[in-house]
């Protein structure tokens, strides 16, 4: 049986000027690869340039990846080319953390466990003890650590020390009811992705399902956002919307919330870990599929 060439996905941006995808197209197809699937995009306001390709050996030789490294970084100078690069397989690293509700990580982990999400997950963090069980059946690490205003800094540090001994390349908040502070928002910064309701700025605080209800609420939705220094104001990466009607109590409003907020976040989780998003200053350039 044939073996299905390895891919690679290489993702660069810089300030836009004439010859910028050629200097990643021209150098890919110099070197003997074939482009399986290509995304760029020009913000005219801030004159930057993005670019996400990913492409195959068309020979069964073996990747050099010093090699294309080295000579790749000598055309990305020209332009001044910030640029990363990922190989499949592979499995990026994912801590979940997590309070009592259980939709998002019961999809999370039904997408990693049917292998629908390429991830791996070492751990997964709760300030509550109510989901360790569902961990363990996983058999994935549950650290229970509460917190409380006095014990925030101790808690965090910890928290902090879980995530990088795991080596982790993404952090989910999977409803993590907890506010991360300044100091954790900005080492997290680009690698932590939150989940809300999208009844916010409008129905605070709680039961917001209820207030939207006495108000007669026609749209239902979620928002996946880079976490940030200011409360749910990270950079958008996924939204999604469904239409509701006067037939909608409050408990199917929060019904259909939280099928939503599922898909928002599994969709976000997924564009992180296959290099579809570029920050972009306080916006997100998101190549999706």
């Amino acid at each position: 049986m044939k073996s299905i060439p390895q891919t690679h996905i290489i993702t660069a941006d810089c300030i836009s000027k004439p010859g910028t995808v050629d200097v990643v197209t021209r150098f890919l197809f110099k070197q003997g690869f074939y482009i399986n699937e290509i995304h760029s995009f020009v913000d005219t306001t801030e004159n930057r340039f993005f670019i996400r390709v990913e492409f195959r050996a068309e020979t069964d030789k073996v990747f050099d990846r010093e090699d294309f490294c080295e000579q790749f970084q000598q055309r990305a100078n020209e332009f001044d080319m910030q640029w990363q690069l990922a190989s499949r397989p592979y499995k990026s690293k994912v801590v979940i953390m997590v309070s009592k509700h259980d939709h998002c990580l019961n999809d999370l982990l039904y997408r990693y466990r049917t292998g629908d999400l390429n991830i791996e997950i070492p751990a997964i963090i709760s300030n509550h003890p109510d989901l360790e069980e569902l961990a363990k059946w996983h058999g994935i690490p549950y650290y229970h650590l509460p917190i409380s205003k006095e014990t925030k800094p101790q808690q965090e540090a910890k928290v902090l020390k879980i995530i990088e001994d795991s080596d982790a390349d993404l952090v989910v908040l999977a409803r993590y009811m907890q506010v991360l502070s300044s100091e954790m928002s900005k080492k997290l910064s680009g690698k932590a992705i939150n989940i809300h309701h999208s009844l916010l700025p409008g129905f605070k605080g709680a039961k917001p399902y209820y207030q939207a209800y006495d108000r007669g609420i026609k749209l239902v939705g979620a928002t996946a956002h880079y976490v940030s220094d200011d409360l749910d104001e990270g950079p958008i990466i996924s939204q999604c919307v469904e239409t509701v009607d006067h037939s909608y109590y409050p408990q199917d409003l929060a019904a259909k919330g939280r099928d939503i907020e599922c898909l928002t976040l599994s969709r976000a989780v997924r564009w992180h870990i296959e290099h579809r998003i570029f920050l972009n200053g306080s916006k997100t350039v998101v190549f999706s599929k």
